[in-house]
């Protein structure tokens, strides 16, 4: 079951977990930023990511137009096999998925060549991603997260719980009818030894459809929170065989 998207979060797209306190990400998600603060803040981003009038790819990709955007897909950069995988599973640029991103970018997409370590301060992501949204050329009601902060709330919940991992064990069965326990990903990501947040992030993620693989989507309608974080508890707890 589960997890095609990434070889998520393994921590990052990882996906998500369990003894974490409530993510931070409603506030973020809620639009709610302040762009010229964020334009001042994105100042330390120009060393690789360029944006508006004639901006191009350099050491990263151009941020332009980046909501609504599929991850690892703008013609002329050559992204990471990390981030285009992503990308074809379905992840989508917006205001949640960029605030986990900027966040921790290294715990989102594993395998990430972006060596920046991550924005700590809720409000200065929110203030970026202001700015970021502001440069998009895409209307707000392209914007898949126009709900954001209902979702983030129901994951925010999520992620207040600590998981059991012997209900998720008893859960697993379906998961690893795809994923192998090894820990080896032949084409299907491993969830094994996933940070608890990252591995609950992703399912959260197909569950209410910013992640589009029809199978994860699927599998994860009838989990509620309980089970998510049981299941981030008992993956989390494996190592590779």
């Amino acid at each position: 079951m589960f997890l095609g998207a990434a070889a998520l979060l393994r921590g990052g797209w990882a996906l998500l977990a369990a003894g974490c306190a409530l993510l931070p990400l409603p506030a973020a998600a809620s639009g709610k930023g302040d762009p010229a603060r964020g334009e001042t803040l994105f100042k330390a981003c120009k060393s690789c990511h360029q944006v508006g009038a004639n901006a191009r790819n350099g050491v990263g990709p151009h941020l332009d137009g980046l909501f609504g955007r599929q991850a690892g897909v703008l013609e002329g950069f050559k992204y990471s096999s990390a981030m285009k995988t992503l990308g074809e599973e379905g992840l989508l640029w917006n205001a949640f998925t960029l605030d986990a991103y900027l966040e921790k970018p290294r715990a989102y997409v594993p395998g990430t060549r972006m060596s920046y370590l991550g924005m700590r301060k809720i409000q200065d992501r929110t203030d970026v991603i202001a700015y970021l949204k502001a440069l998009s050329q895409e209307a707000p009601a392209s914007d898949p997260q126009a709900d954001t902060q209902t979702r983030a709330e129901i994951g925010a919940a999520a992620m207040g719980l600590e998981g059991d991992p012997e209900y998720g064990e008893y859960l697993s069965s379906e998961c690893v009818t795809c994923h192998q326990m090894s820990g080896r990903a032949d084409g299907i990501p491993s969830i094994v030894g996933w940070p608890s947040q990252a591995f609950i992030r992703v399912l959260f993620e197909y569950k209410t459809n910013i992640r589009s693989h029809q199978v994860m989507q699927n599998m994860t309608t009838n989990l509620g929170n309980e089970e998510i974080a049981a299941l981030a508890a008992y993956f989390g707890s494996l190592d590779p065989q």
